[in-house]
């Protein structure tokens, strides 16, 4: 059974850094493309960013391109978000997902696993 958890979420003040981890088990990580979504208080899960089987391939929602990164290392089987000059309307719950191919495509489309989820809140 695939298991996808997260950590690293907390709070941080506005500006500040966090990185996020994802540790997968239960299939050979590094034949899938990986990608986090997040969920803010009384909103729709959104779709964040995604990368591809290799790493070799990225792609990023509009509202965080440029302050947020993702990344992945195949040998540990996990994948990170590096989150920098984060807002306020950056807090939500932050979810690892496993995608059902190499590649994502429509990254918002695919997922087949999801983690449980780690909260993220940014103080203004």
């Amino acid at each position: 059974q695939v298991q996808l958890v997260e950590s690293g979420g907390g709070l941080v003040q506005a500006g500040g850094s966090l990185r996020l981890s994802c540790a997968a088990s239960g299939r050979t990580f590094s034949r899938y493309a990986m990608g986090w979504f997040r969920q803010a208080p009384g909103k729709e899960r959104e779709f964040v960013g995604a990368i591809s089987w290799s790493g070799g391939s990225t792609k990023y929602a509009d509202s965080v391109k440029g302050r947020f990164t993702i990344s992945r290392d195949n040998a540990k089987s996990t994948v990170y978000l590096q989150m920098n000059s984060l807002k306020p309307e950056d807090t939500a719950v932050y979810y690892c997902a496993s995608y059902s191919s190499g590649n994502y495509g429509d990254p918002r489309r695919g997922v087949d696993y999801w983690g449980k989820g780690t909260l993220v809140t940014v103080s203004s």
